[in-house]
Parts: structure tokens; C-alpha cells; sequence
């Protein structure tokens, strides 16, 4: 066996545990993770009613800072599988859509995270007496974060599907082995 044709083998094997990983994590994630980190990374329902003061609403916004990170981390799993295909078969156009997305992902982090932090603070309008209205105005960021997120999904779809794809099987389904001719 050449070291050529190893390297090839090892390559597809590590693309399919990566598809692994990828497609789950795009599922779980992305699609059902923000129902349910939503509800882990803001103030609870309840406890709002028996917050009274600016600190204590503060104390609350604040502890939900390490679920916000948390979730930001397992959200960025399938970008970083996105960007580990893109070191094992490195193309270029590629790599500029996983830039892009790369840049969407990091602006919808951000939003993300101020929009948890901020529907924190107001507390289900039990807090809107002790901050400004900036705070208010974050219950407008989900219609941000859709407008990045669904160019965002689509583009990690598709790269996605493009490299768990395997490249030696024709459209008419052929599967063509490769030569190392010298």
C-alpha cells in the first residue's frame, strides 16, 4: 500500500466521523437546542415575580452568563466541523463560504446573547423599572438573529451535504476509484 492511497483512506475515514458529528449536532443543536437553551439561559418564570431590587435582578441576568457561553460553544460544534472538512480536503470556494459563515455565526452569537441576557434583565417586565429602554428594545433581536440565521442554515446545509458527499461517486451513481498514476 503507498503512503498516498493510506492517506486517501484515512482522509475518508476522518471526513465520515466528522459527518458524524456534523449532521447531529446540526440537528440537535441548531434546530431543537434553542428551545430548550432559551429556557436554561434566561431568568426563570418564576423566579422573576420575587426579584425586587436592581441588584438582584442583576445577580439573576448575571448567572445566566455561563449557560450563554455554554451554549454558544455547542452551537459552534458544527462550524468547527465545517472547518475541520475544509482542512482535510481543502478547497477554496469552500473555505470562503465557511468564512462567511464563520462571520454570520459570530453576529448571531452576539445577538443571541444579548437578547438571553437582556429578556434576563427585564425578567418578564418585572424589571423594565430598573434598567433603560435599551434593555427593552432587545425583545426586537430574535427578528435580527432570523434574518442571519436562515442564510446562516442554509449555508451550513449545504457545505455540509457538499462534503459528506462522497466526491468519487458520480451523479448517475457510479462509484469510480481513484489512480494514483505517477
Amino acid at each position: 500500500m503507498s503512503h498516498k492511497s493510506f492517506f486517501m483512506r484515512h482522509a475518508l475515514t476522518a471526513k465520515a466521523l466528522v459527518a458524524v458529528v456534523f449532521w447531529p449536532s446540526l440537528f440537535f443543536f441548531w434546530f431543537l437546542g434553542p428551545f430548550v437553551f432559551f429556557l436554561l439561559s434566561t431568568t426563570s418564570s418564576e423566579l422573576c415575580p420575587r426579584l425586587e431590587t436592581r441588584a438582584e435582578f442583576l445577580a439573576a441576568a448575571n448567572g445566566t452568563l455561563p449557560m450563554l457561553i455554554l451554549q454558544n460553544l455547542i452551537y459552534a460544534v458544527p462550524i468547527v466541523c465545517l472547518a475541520l472538512w475544509n482542512r482535510l480536503s481543502p478547497e477554496p470556494a469552500r473555505a470562503r463560504h465557511i468564512t462567511t459563515c464563520i462571520k454570520l455565526f459570530a453576529v448571531a452569537a452576539v445577538i443571541g446573547a444579548v437578547w438571553d441576557y437582556g429578556s434576563s434583565l427585564s425578567c418578564d417586565g418585572y424589571g423594565q423599572a430598573f434598567f433603560s429602554t435599551a434593555w427593552q428594545m432587545t425583545s426586537y433581536l430574535p427578528i435580527a438573529s432570523l434574518l442571519i440565521n436562515i442564510p446562516l442554515y442554509v449555508l451550513v446545509f449545504s457545505l455540509g451535504r457538499a462534503y459528506s458527499t462522497r466526491d468519487d461517486i458520480t451523479e448517475d451513481g457510479v462509484v469510480h476509484s481513484r489512480q494514483n498514476n505517477p
